[in-house]
Parts: structure tokens; sequence; C-alpha cells
């Protein structure tokens, strides 16, 4: 399995490793629910190296991207970031990612782990031969600081007058411990939040100078798993796929349909819109979760199918999406979630599933 440079960092924090995506990563430290909590209260700092990171450059490099993404490239200013998708023709999800935009010629395009191969034959394959291609995967490290507290603990790093006023969804780049970081908001968590972009080999200075404060603490792939569930974040490999759009993943918001872009032709406007089944979320009645393929039934019937659950440490019960019948959809439906052997009982329930 692959490493991120902060590998032997978690080895000697005891954390609970394991596989994801071809990676060795930490599943937790001291546990999901307190690392969970920790986030939503203070700080945590979080290692997702393993993301992919790509650079497109050059005078087509906008327009190329106009035409490969959902969401609209024109109009971006620089330090500029959006969210968006790859689309097959068929119209399904290569994957879902952010663009962040340098310069009128220079993007830089942030993947999944799980699909950084794909994405990256998927762009050579589709964008101009003048445009310039770059895979800076193993060169680019990425820590997230995520929590209420976390804008106190970059201030401390970078300075207040560095990251004062830095929106969402905006990026800007910042001098950390003596090294030049991308520094942006997007966050996974619904937190405040910070990601930091930095070469490969300076993280592990950078991990242990924020580590050091007391009111930071280290988080796991667990607790990021349960923060963007209740908060309705689709994981891709879960939730979205190539099987299916994003206006069955109720994504329709980050999709331009006044542009083209590959796979629009298969994106009905009509019947796009109003999909045979929709990604909608689910609180049960307990602590018990339904995991990913559960059969979502309704009066006995199967009417959809589970594609993440866990439990919830904000709201102290199971939580989860699932795909259901757009036509039973309605949220406080009561649904019964089973794999044949274990049944639970839980309603449908409008995202983000965690309201603050």
């Amino acid at each position: 399995m692959k490493k991120t440079p902060l590998h032997q960092k978690h080895i000697s924090c005891d954390a609970k490793m394991s596989a994801f995506a071809g990676w060795d990563m930490p599943m937790y430290y001291t546990g999901i629910v307190e690392e969970h909590l920790h986030t939503r209260s203070a700080v945590s700092l979080f290692d997702v190296s393993h993301m992919g990171e790509f650079f497109l450059r050059g005078k087509g490099a906008s327009a190329d991207l106009e035409r490969l993404m959902t969401c609209r490239i024109d109009g971006m200013l620089p330090g500029r970031c959006r969210y968006g998708f790859f689309l097959s023709e068929e119209g399904g999800i290569v994957d879902d990612l952010i663009v962040f935009k340098i310069s009128d010629e220079e993007f830089m395009l942030v993947v999944n782990a799980g699909t950084t191969e794909k994405d990256r034959n998927w762009v050579l394959s589709n964008k101009s031969h003048d445009v310039s291609f770059t895979d800076v995967s193993g060169d680019i490290a990425k820590l997230d600081v995520q929590g209420p507290a976390s804008l106190s603990v970059l201030e401390g790093l970078a300075g207040k007058s560095a990251i004062e006023g830095l929106g969402r969804f905006c990026f800007t780049k910042v001098n950390m411990s003596g090294t030049e970081v991308i520094l942006s908001r997007t966050g996974y968590t619904g937190e405040t939040g910070y990601e930091i972009f930095i070469p490969w080999g300076k993280a592990p200075e950078l991990w242990d100078i924020i580590i050091s404060r007391d009111d930071v603490k280290p988080a796991g792939l667990g607790a990021r798993d349960t923060l963007r569930l209740e908060m309705g974040y689709p994981l891709y490999g879960n939730d979205i796929d190539e099987e299916v759009t994003p206006f069955e993943a109720g994504l329709a918001r980050f999709v331009d349909m006044d542009k083209d872009f590959i796979g629009k032709r298969s994106l009905n406007p009509v019947s796009g819109a109003i999909p045979g089944k929709i990604l909608s979320g689910f609180v049960s009645e307990g602590r018990r979760a339904a995991r990913k393929g559960f059969s979502v039934e309704i009066s006995g019937e199967k009417a959809g199918v589970v594609t993440s659950g866990a439990f919830s440490p904000s709201l102290k019960r199971a939580v989860g999406l699932c795909y259901v019948d757009k036509r039973y959809s309605a949220e406080g439906t009561r649904i019964a979630l089973t794999d044949g052997r274990v049944t639970v009982d839980a309603k449908l329930a409008k995202l983000p599933l965690l309201r603050k």
C-alpha cells in the first residue's frame, strides 16, 4: 500500500491504520466519537495527503476545463475554488473534484484518491494538445485543520493579516514555517476549516508544529466520514459513481446546463430534474447503523438502497444516505433498512442531517 509522508507520525501516535483507496491511512487515534466531537467543538488535524492534485497550464486551459467540468469556469477569479464533476458521455459521475484558479492560464485540480489514475487518463484523453498537464499527487501533501478554533491555529502559523478575510471556496498562498503553501477554505466536515497544500517532504515538520498546540488533536478518516455524513456530503464510490447522475444525487446546483460539457446531452433537463431515484438522508430510531448495501423498504416493498451509514456522535443516533424511489422520498417517511438479518427502523430526513 502507498504511504503518506506522515505515515511514521501516525504509527508513533498509535493510530489504528487501515487500507483506504490503496493507501495505509489512520482510521482513528483515540476513537472516532472522541475525534468527531473534538472537531465539532475545538480543532482537529487530518492527514489527507492521499488526495490527487493535477495542474493544467496554457492559454486553452480555461476552455478545456469549461468542457471537462459541469461547473462554470468562465468568469472565475484567481484565488477562487469551485466544486463540480467530470461526467461520462452517458452522464454518470466519473469523479467529483474541486478546481482552483491560480491565473487565467493555470489551474489546480484536487481529485479523489481512489480515482486519481482514472482521472489522469480521462483528462489526458480529453484535453487540448497545447494545454500542459502535470500530475503532482506525489509531490504535494495535504493537511486539513478543521473545527471552530481552526482560525486561531492558522493565524498563529501564518499571521492574521495573511489569512484574514479568506472566504469560503477561496485560497491564497502564504508562508508557514519558512515554506510557501496554498491555503484554502473548502472543507469536508461542515465546520470552519482550512486545507494546507505543502511540498511532500515539508509535511512532517508542519504536522509537528500544529499538533504541538494543546487545543489540536489528530483525527483519522473514521471521524472524517462521520463528520461528512452528518452534513450529507457524498463520498465517491459509496454515494456517487459512474452509475449515478448529479441530478439523481441531488447535486444539480453544481451543473451549469447553460454551457456545453462532456455528458450534458445525456442529462435531459426535464427527466433529469425529476429522476426516478434520488439521494436522501435518513435518521435511525436508535444507535444501530444500517450499512452500505442495506435494502430500503417502505410498507414491505423495496424502495431503494443504503449507500452510507454510521453512528452520529452529534445526534447520538445512527444516520446515513440512501437512494430511494422519488415517489416515496418525502421527509419523514418511515422506512425499514435491512440486510435480511438485521432490520433498522428509520425516517427519511432532509440534508444536512445536522442543523447548526
